[in-house]
């Protein structure tokens, strides 16, 4: 099933949903120190986890290892919500999680950054913490800045620098048959005809293509235009822009 996530010991099927007024419910007495309403309360929100984590499959990491460390997320957000702003829990509970793991994959990254770069990015990290705790909702880069004092340069540089790496090659959107990944939603500037078409003898070959074909590479290889401008230009879907692109590559190849 597509965007599934399997969780090992864990029947995500059967986990229980909580209502909105149930969710209220539950952090008023969890604030009054009730333990099974916590307990409750994280248990109603393990969907919330799963569904945060689902963006995070495919980078070789182990889910249950993610589903652990969005869990801990959540149960900061629950320990962290403030009861009497009128924000719904998820709206403040998602950004936690997502940010525990991220966290987690920052830490466990092989792609090493410099330590002051690294400091930097903690302080701005615990500096966004406070202000969701405090505000009860995603802070901006200024806000960050001035909480800490620093250049909002630095603050842009420092989370620039622990971001995860996205692949080239990583999808980003599928009808069931084809699929597109990050590398079709990139513009290309160099391939021009004296870059692509007048190095690679390809004049005979694309001549032989029907007249869509033919409009489809033009718009993306001459003209540099997104997957998706061009669908927007000629008509039809980006799933289908990206299905004729590599028909007609392959015809060509086949030329050769």
């Amino acid at each position: 099933m597509q965007g599934k996530v399997s969780i090992c010991g864990v029947n995500t099927a059967k986990l229980k949903v909580l209502k909105n007024d149930e969710i209220e419910a539950l952090l008023r007495r969890t604030k009054e120190g009730d333990k099974q309403a916590r307990e409750e309360l994280i248990a109603g929100n393990l969907r919330l986890v799963l569904s945060v984590i689902q963006k995070f499959v495919g980078r070789g990491e182990n889910v249950d290892d993610l589903f652990q460390v969005g869990c801990i997320g959540l149960i900061k957000a629950i320990d962290n919500f403030n009861i009497d702003l009128n924000v719904r829990f998820s709206t403040y509970g998602v950004p936690m999680i997502v940010g525990e793991i991220r966290r987690y994959l920052r830490d466990n990254s092989a792609i090493r950054v410099s330590r002051s770069m690294r400091d930097t990015a903690y302080k701005v990290l615990q500096a966004k913490e406070k202000l969701m705790a405090k505000n009860q909702k995603e802070p901006t880069v200024d806000e960050i800045a001035k909480e800490l004092d620093i250049k909002r340069e630095d603050v842009v540089f420092a989370l620039d620098a622990i971001l995860d790496p996205v692949s080239l090659y990583e999808p980003v959107y599928s009808d069931g048959g084809d699929t597109i990944c990050v590398m079709d939603q990139v513009k290309d500037s160099k391939n021009t005809d004296e870059n692509w078409l007048e190095h690679i003898a390809l004049k005979e070959a694309i001549s032989r293509l029907p007249e869509r074909e033919r409009h489809i590479l033009n718009l993306r290889f001459f003209e540099g235009k997104t997957q998706m401008e061009v669908s927007g230009e000629v008509g039809i879907s980006q799933a289908q822009v990206s299905r004729l692109e590599k028909s007609a590559i392959n015809q060509i190849r086949k030329s050769f």
